[in-house]
């Protein structure tokens, strides 16, 4: 992309940081601690490294700006975007840096103005969850779930543990690990 006047880019980078501010999923990360003691500053460095790469790439793709995105927060805040907001932002983001370099700044100062109101509108908090239809009624389920995932052979008699049993997401293809292991996969939606 080419490259903007000074006023465009400080406007460019006033306007990620709106966008990355009002991105819920990320203030979420930042609010919650998800990168340690220093989320803040690393929600800020965002920010500059984020401008910083569209100053040093040309043509963008908003694909690429989402990789960028979903790389850094699972870097710095250990955590994977899935609500669908990443393409979102990567476009919000794509769209200020072509007003800027058309010189559109007055429809850049508006659109922050839109996010800042948008971010004063939603306040989300994370909390954690439990996997859907589980109760957590008594801490013997807690000792059931520890004995489920132990490994390990419990004597000569012992019956497999639930994660060795073939389940409904196993398929006749897989050989069996020779190493005593158990291959756990995520269930694909």
């Amino acid at each position: 992309m080419a490259a903007l006047k000074e006023e465009a880019r400080l406007l460019f980078t006033e306007g990620v940081r709106s966008a990355l501010e009002a991105w819920a999923a990320l203030q979420v990360a930042v609010e919650n601690g998800f990168g340690g003691a220093h989320s803040q500053q690393k929600a800020d460095w965002m920010v500059n490294a984020v401008a910083q790469y569209f100053y040093d790439n040309v043509d963008l793709e908003s694909e690429e700006i989402e990789e960028l995105l979903a790389d850094m927060v699972y870097n710095e805040f250990d955590t994977v975007i899935e609500d669908g907001s990443l393409p979102e932002v990567a476009l919000q983001i794509r769209t200020f840096f072509g007003l800027c370099q058309r010189g559109q700044e007055a429809e850049v100062r508006g659109r922050i103005g839109e996010l800042a109101q948008r971010k004063g509108n939603v306040k989300v908090n994370a909390v954690e969850g439990e996997s859907p239809g589980v109760a957590d009624d008594s801490s013997e389920e807690d000792d059931d779930e520890t004995e489920a995932m132990d490994c390990g052979p419990h004597g000569s008699n012992s019956e497999p543990s639930p994660l060795q049993q073939p389940g409904p997401s196993t398929t006749a293809e897989e050989p069996p690990p020779q190493d005593g292991w158990t291959v756990v996969r995520r269930k694909r939606k």
